[in-house]
């Protein structure tokens, strides 16, 4: 089915799902009279996003660009990375097992690392999203230019065309719908990344109000602004599928309303 003519009806069993959800753990916390240090209700979290929706707002801006940033530097590194080990055999055979084994690393732990180096603005979170969203970008955009059919390229060979040529015409084409599977997947390692990052040093942003209202025991608050990180996430996870749409329409599209 196509976005343009998916029916707003499709949305309703999701809508009812998350009101039923929503009013059992609100029924759940005033019949056993939880405490909100524990888990708040959902009406406790919703007065907090009111009132704190002002620095909410401007720490939304800050992760934002953390995630936009480092997913357009982890895109570009990972196409760049993909297309070297295509393109010079011997230096993607050697290069190949160093990323895999490099991203072995626990990202957690280099956090704090890239914080002693870049200080604590925008470049330690931006490094440490492209460390993390790079790896999805690389294998998926691999596996596309490799999976190119051998007769397509025997027969541009035969015609004279350079492995520039083969390159440009063949393969980049036909690994575009692998590089925005990955690139769905690079959003949202994204965001984990920058709320990594801020709770390893920060000033500001959604993983440092996560880590203060952690620290003035404001359960709510540390929901509210994880609902936030959520929506954050989901739009940019949309995003990158409407791009996957424009740039590749003749790919087939995955559509739960489609699937019975």
């Amino acid at each position: 089915m196509n976005a343009s003519k998916r029916n707003p009806i499709d949305i309703v069993p999701s809508v009812v799902l998350g009101v039923v959800l929503l009013l059992v753990w609100e029924g759940i916390v005033r019949l056993f009279h939880v405490s909100n240090f524990v888990i708040p209700a959902p009406s406790e979290i919703a007065v907090s996003l009111v009132q704190n929706a002002g620095a909410l707002a401007t720490a939304t801006l800050v992760t934002a660009k953390e995630v936009l940033v480092g997913f357009v530097l982890a895109t570009l590194c990972g196409v760049a990375l993909a297309l070297l080990i295509v393109r010079f055999r011997l230096l993607g055979r050697a290069l190949y097992p160093i990323i895999v084994l490099f991203q072995t690393v626990p990202k957690v732990a280099l956090a704090p690392i890239f914080i002693l180096w870049f200080g604590y603005d925008l470049a330690p979170k931006v490094v440490l999203i492209v460390v993390i969203a790079f790896f999805p970008v690389t294998l998926d955009m691999l596996s596309g230019l490799q999976s190119v059919d051998p007769g397509l390229v025997a027969l541009m060979r035969s015609v004279g065309a350079r492995e520039t040529d083969i390159m440009l015409k063949v393969r980049i084409p036909n690994a575009l719908p692998h590089l925005m599977a990955g690139m769905k997947i690079a959003i949202t390692f994204s965001v984990i990344g920058a709320i990594v990052g801020e709770f390893a040093g920060a000033s500001a942003g959604l993983g440092y109000m996560i880590q203060f209202a952690s620290t003035q025991l404001d359960t709510p608050l540390i929901f509210a602004a994880l609902i936030v990180v959520s929506v954050v996430g989901v739009a940019f996870y949309y995003l990158i599928e409407i791009l996957e749409r424009v740039a590749t329409p003749w790919s087939p599209k995955f559509d739960l309303a489609q699937q019975s």
